[in-house]
């Protein structure tokens, strides 16, 4: 018969025991008396005798002693001796021996009884002689009337799981603690309108190469990706109510991980890493994984890595994975894989999805990408998106967009979408409005943005500005800019400062105190954005910084935005440094810049230079706009009449 309970001894179940009131003998000097009782015909005697022999496995020897004392009415005895029987494969006279010890007051009897016909699939019967155990008293019998009472998902289960908890079973007090946890999560879902979160230990490791999140832009891989659904935020009562469930999950997982069960281990060094405790949380994942579980060895590895010990990562990854753990193969994959070892990380990857982690053909797939090996890539994306990797699903659609495959690519970027992949959801948007299909894209961009997607949030600002929604533009923009994208800040900015942001500098006007647009100009600048380093440019040379100005407009410059090089030109200009300025105004002016051209016309018929003047003329009349054209035109006469006077 299979024991209840982790690693359970044969009298750790009950099965095998004394009477309450009696001492376990564990000496020679205890056998030998309790064999001389036995000879005098002492019914204790023979019963701790016969006791003692089964435990050691001399059945042979046992089984008179135990016949002996159970005719005479010895209760410990019966139940021994139904344990013998059902070893030697008696279950039936064993079930018999039970039901006599069980009815004289034998709560190990009792639970022997119960777990013989829950066995033989008569719930009825098990269910009342489990409960006969437990309510003596019992803790295995309470652990196996809950185990029982949860396998019909009875509300009684939690009572009796709690007692033999309570009572030491650590097996209990881990199931306890899941049930507390999965509770948690249940009022969390019914207050928000959110799934429960399942937990994977570690984190996922993907390849280090480059990750195509989008087939408008790039986006860098990571190592490791966290998805969270999306919903509304619990209420006071529930963050209360669900803080206590895990609390108390907490404090089970403990007590079972302090008493050797593994698995606790594990979960209470995930739980004590959400909450920051990293110390702790690798403490209980190196007791968890040295007992042998492969997702705590994974998961401490994680926890190294992040330390920046990755030698010592990639000890516990390799001993994870061994154990057949697909995560920490996926975690090797990547670590070599970034030191370039590409065969390895390969072999690793295969080796994660051998073990069932869909996650090792989505990897694959990025190392072929990152090897320009696309056809291979597709394959592996296929492979993944097909088992239902949702990025891999989008990758592959993204794949297909870059072939020109558009119709083949819309279906794989709604699947990826409609599993919750905020990448596919914006991807969607740039297909439907490339097909012009604003609406639909809006719609798309919209449901990206709420997942917080930076560039959709940008998108959806910029629909929102062309339809003159100023108020919900803004709300977009800063959560766009908050994210990172440096062209939502310049808009922002830009919004703020809107009335009065001109093209060109005019130095010199008076200097104010640092606004918000212009911090906000200044974010955009630190981005790299061009347009906004003129800006930043401009409000520094207001404050008559002409340093900062002038870093600025250079740093726009030689990225190639033409006001940047016209704006330093006229810096360099004002503080007589002229050749240096001709250098940046031709360069704007063989651009196509109106103002630089008519800037050099300026300076060569100063210089009486009227020729070349005339050229840079006729160049600004050309490039305008109008306002320059004019001028253009009335030098460029002037110029005319001289040449020809």
């Amino acid at each position: 018969m299979e024991l209840m309970g982790d690693k359970a001894t044969l009298l750790e179940t009950g099965r095998l025991t004394q009477s309450a009131d009696r001492e376990d003998p564990a000496t020679a000097v205890d056998e030998a008396r309790h064999r001389h009782g036995a000879e005098l015909g002492d019914v204790a005697s023979m019963s701790m005798l016969g006791s003692l022999l089964l435990r050691r496995g001399d059945l042979d020897g046992a089984e008179p002693f135990l016949r002996t004392a159970t005719a005479d009415g010895d209760r410990a005895a019966a139940n021994n001796l139904g344990v013998l029987l059902h070893q030697r494969g008696y279950a039936d006279e064993a079930a018999g021996w039970w039901r006599i010890a069980a009815v004289a007051g034998s709560s190990a009897a009792a639970h022997a009884l119960g777990r013989h016909h829950r066995e033989r699939g008569d719930e009825p019967a098990a269910e009342y002689w489990l409960r006969q155990s437990a309510e003596q008293g019992h803790t295995l019998g309470a652990y196996a009337l809950a185990d029982l009472l949860e396998h019909r998902s009875d509300v009684g289960a939690e009572r009796w799981m709690r007692a033999a908890a309570e009572r030491g079973h650590r097996e209990a007090a881990y199931r306890l603690a899941r049930a507390l946890e999965r509770r948690a999560a249940e009022t969390r879902g019914a207050l928000t309108g959110t799934a429960p979160l399942s937990r994977s230990f570690g984190r996922q490791a993907v390849s280090p190469g480059q990750q195509t999140g989008s087939f408008g832009h790039q986006t860098g891989s990571s190592s490791e990706k966290e998805t969270v659904e999306a919903g509304a935020e619990p209420d006071t009562g529930s963050r209360i109510l669900g803080g206590s469930l895990l609390a108390e999950a907490e404090q089970w997982y403990r007590q079972a991980a302090a008493r050797g069960h593994r698995r606790a281990a594990l979960q209470l060094g995930a739980i004590l890493e959400r909450h920051g405790d990293l110390k702790e949380a690798g403490r209980w994942y190196l007791t968890s994984a040295k007992d042998g579980e492969a997702r705590a060895a994974c998961a401490l590895g994680f926890l190294l890595r992040d330390a920046g010990d990755e030698d010592s990562a990639a000890v516990w990854w390799l001993k994870a994975a061994q154990d057949g753990d697909g995560n920490a193969a996926n975690a090797l994959g990547a670590l070599h894989a970034e030191r370039g070892e590409t065969q390895t990380a390969e072999r690793w990857y295969r080796a994660a999805m051998d073990a069932g982690d869909v996650n090792g053909a989505y990897n694959l797939g990025l190392l072929c990408a990152e090897q320009k090996r696309g056809r291979q890539a597709e394959q592996w994306y296929r492979r993944a998106a097909y088992a239902g990797h949702r990025e891999a699903a989008n990758a592959l659609a993204v794949l297909l967009m870059q072939a020109g495959d558009a119709s083949g690519a819309e279906p794989w970027f709604s699947k990826a979408a409609e599993a919750g992949s905020v990448d596919a959801a914006f991807n969607l948007g740039i297909l439907y409005a490339g097909r012009e299909d604003e609406p639909v894209a809006f719609e798309w961009y919209e449901r990206a943005a709420a997942a917080g997607h930076t560039e959709a949030a940008l998108q959806v600002g910029i629909a929102h500005l062309r339809e003159g929604d100023r108020q919900t533009a803004e709300r977009h923009l800063r959560c766009a800019a908050g994210g990172g994208s440096a062209e939502a800040a310049y808009r922002l900015a830009a919004l703020l400062d809107q009335g009065t942001r001109r093209e060109d500098v005019v130095l010199g006007e008076a200097a104010g105190g640092k606004t918000e647009c212009e911090e906000w100009y200044e974010r955009a600048a630190e981005l790299g954005h061009r347009r906004a380093q003129v800006r930043v440019g401009t409000f520094a040379a207001a404050r008559d910084d002409v340093v900062e100005a002038a870093r600025w407009y250079r740093l726009a410059a030689e990225a190639g935005s033409l006001g940047g090089a016209f704006n330093l030109g006229l810096l360099l200009a004002r503080e007589g440094s002229e050749p240096e300025a001709l250098v940046w105004w031709k360069r704007a002016a063989d651009a196509g810049h109106g103002r630089a051209a008519l800037r050099l016309a300026l300076l060569y018929a100063r210089r009486s230079d009227l020729s070349e003047a005339q050229k840079w003329c006729a160049k600004a009349v050309s490039y305008g706009p109008a306002e320059v054209s004019e001028r253009a035109a009335r030098l460029s006469e002037a110029l005319q009449q001289e040449l020809t006077a």
